[in-house]
Parts: C-alpha cells; structure tokens; sequence
C-alpha cells in the first residue's frame, strides 16, 4: 500500500507544479488519510522530494521506503505550523477551506519569505476517481449496512421508538466489521418517514404507517449509505403503495442516468422528469451535507465531489462512486426515500454497479 500512497502524492506534486507551488501543507483529515494510509497524521508537508508529517502521535506514520519522514511537534503545538516553518522557500498552497483564520495566519508567520496561496480542493479533486482497492472498501461498507438492515427487519417493530432503532443499527453495523456508522443513522416513523434530515426521536412505531431507515457502514475509513422504506403491518394502504411506486420508479430513473461521460445533473433531471409526470413534488432537502440533488460523491466522506444535483457543471467519469437517492415527504402523513450507493461503471462493464442490495419493494414488516 506504499506504493499507492506515494503514487498519490506524486499526483498532488504534478497539481502543485501545473499550478506554481512548490510545496503544499496539507491539513484536512480525509486528504491526510487518502495520502499516507492513517488516519494518525495530523499535517502533511509535500516537497519536490520530501514529505513530512507530524510525529506528535502514539504510533508515528512510516513507511519502508522512506517516503514519509516524521517530524517532532513539541506538546500543545500546532502541527501545521511547524511543518510549514520546514519549508526551504517558494510557493506554499494551503488548504485554506480548512483552516481557520488564526491557523491561517500563523501558518503564513512559520512560512517566513515566500508566498503563501490556497491550494484549493486540489486533493478532494484527486480523490474523486477511486483506485479498485477503495472500491473494495466501499463494497464492503455496503454489505454490512445490508447485513445489518436485513437482520433489523426479521426483529418486532411496533412499539419501539425512532431512537431505539436506530442504537440497534449503529451495534449491528459495528458487530459485522464496521469502524462505526458513516453519519448518524436516520430512522423515522410516521409522519417523519421519508424526510432526509430527521434525527431520530421518542416517537414510537406504530401499526399502519411508513418507517423510513437511513443508515451507512464506515470500513477502514470508506463509506456507503442505503435508505429504504417500509410499511408497518400486514399491507399498505392503496396512497402508501402508490407513492412508494413512484419514488421507486424516480430512483431508478436516477440510478439509470448514471453514465461515464454523462453530466452531473442527469440523475437528477431524470428523478425529477418521473416525479414531474406524476405531479409529485421530491424533497430538495441537504442529503448528508452534499446539496440539493439526489446525490453526492462518496469514499473517505460522505459528500464528496461530485454533487448530483440541479444544474451542476462537469461530465461523471469510470470508477466514481455516488449515493442516488430520492424522497417524497407528504405534510402530516410522511412519505417515502429511497437511496443506494453505486459506482460509475461503462455500459462495456455492465453499467452502474450498485454496492447496497437490500430490497427496495415496499415490504410490510
């Protein structure tokens, strides 16, 4: 894994110098894991021949060929700032999204002479296309959020509140290989099934009404997310059923959209065309930080680039992974979500591959 940590690096050099930096501190936490391999480091320095990262933790990062080199931060100091004052001279990008105004300032004082410019989302952008062996992580996020959602429908539902659920989700997920949950796991019953953002509450389950359960698996820093929704008792109502019906034909829609070379608003220009027809308004709702759209990138974080969404500028290539999701919410009454994590695939390899397999019928638990 060395090999492609160092790769990596060597991308981000080739965007510096394309750029005119001559070194790039690097500080937001996913990009640290995505180009060393822990989640340990702190800060990185990337030179022309050099990466150093900070050594102020219990087990410091270094690898065989010498391609990362600890540097000592004294106690209560702050790592970027002292790899920046490592710096031999030129342009320093920083990832000014990350820091804040004072980090930024004291960075640009431990620089000394030279100037000192963002460096942008040069490594989110990096990270977009993931390699077969982050994909690997990804399907395995996946199948554990499956596992897990698939053993809480065989358990008793009603009578057990929004809160309790969604515990027992988190344990599951935690039980089969998960390093936690990839974001706080949403369930809602009633009138707030189908909403995007609800945190789960006391409300309790009951006979006769939707349950939508919103989950993701975190593995070795890689998540997945799956939303489904069910109707609680022995059928649904005849309104239940048809608002499921279309939900799910607005998400295929949307899942079928996604192509190598297609733009990024054409999963969401296709959910709203099926949704438009049958004079349903989808929700428009922030899914997990990414936006309005039926999606969003997804790897280290949930939200990455790209966003799926309404007018958004830039074509999907091979090897993207992405969350699809669509919901109807009916004020009162609640409604329906349903969403999946996929990677962008060409029609040569069978299309989108979709890493979230549980049902999306309308079961009656």
């Amino acid at each position: 894994m060395a090999d492609v940590h160092a790769e990596r690096r060597d991308r981000l050099r080739g965007r510096c110098s394309a750029a005119g930096l001559d070194a790039a501190l690097v500080t937001r936490p996913a990009n640290l894991r995505w180009l060393t391999g822990s989640a340990e480091p702190r800060a990185l320095l990337l030179t022309r021949d050099a990466a150093l990262v900070d050594a102020a933790v219990p087990t410091p990062v270094a690898e065989p060929d010498g391609g990362l080199s600890p540097v000592p931060v004294p106690p209560g100091a702050d790592p970027a700032v002292v790899l920046a004052a490592h710096r031999t001279g030129g342009a320093l990008g920083v990832e000014e999204h990350d820091l804040t105004v004072t980090r930024h300032r004291a960075v640009v004082a431990a620089a000394g002479a030279g100037q000192v410019r963002d460096l942008g989302l040069a490594v989110e952008q990096l990270r977009t296309v993931k390699d077969e062996g982050e994909i690997g992580f990804l399907r395995i996020a996946g199948e554990i959020a499956d596992q897990a959602l698939g053993e809480l429908l065989e358990s008793i539902m009603v009578g057990r509140t929004e809160r309790h659920l969604a515990m027992e989700l988190e344990r599951r997920m935690i039980d089969h290989g998960a390093d936690g949950s990839a974001f706080p796991v949403r369930v809602g019953a009633g009138d707030h099934s189908g909403r995007p953002d609800h945190v789960p509450g006391d409300r309790r389950v009951e006979d006769g009404e939707f349950l939508t359960v919103a989950l993701g698996a975190c593995y070795r820093g890689y998540r997945a997310a799956v939303t489904r929704t069910f109707v609680i008792g022995l059928s649904p109502a005849d309104w239940q059923a048809e608002l499921h019906r279309q939900v799910f034909a607005a998400q295929r829609a949307a899942r079928e959209a996604l192509a190598v070379g297609s733009g990024c608003d054409a999963a969401d220009l296709a959910a709203r065309k099926v949704l438009d027809a049958a004079g349903i308004e989808p929700q428009r709702a922030r899914e997990h930080g990414a936006g309005e759209g039926v999606g969003g990138g997804v790897g280290l974080e949930i939200g990455e680039e790209p966003h799926l969404g309404p007018q958004e500028l830039g074509k999907l290539d091979n090897r993207v992974p992405v969350t699809v999701g669509v919901g109807v919410c009916i004020p009162g009454r609640g409604g329906v979500r349903i969403e999946d994590t996929l990677v962008v695939r060409p029609s040569v390899d069978g299309g989108p591959e979709l890493l979230t397999i549980t049902t999306k019928e309308l079961l009656a638990l």
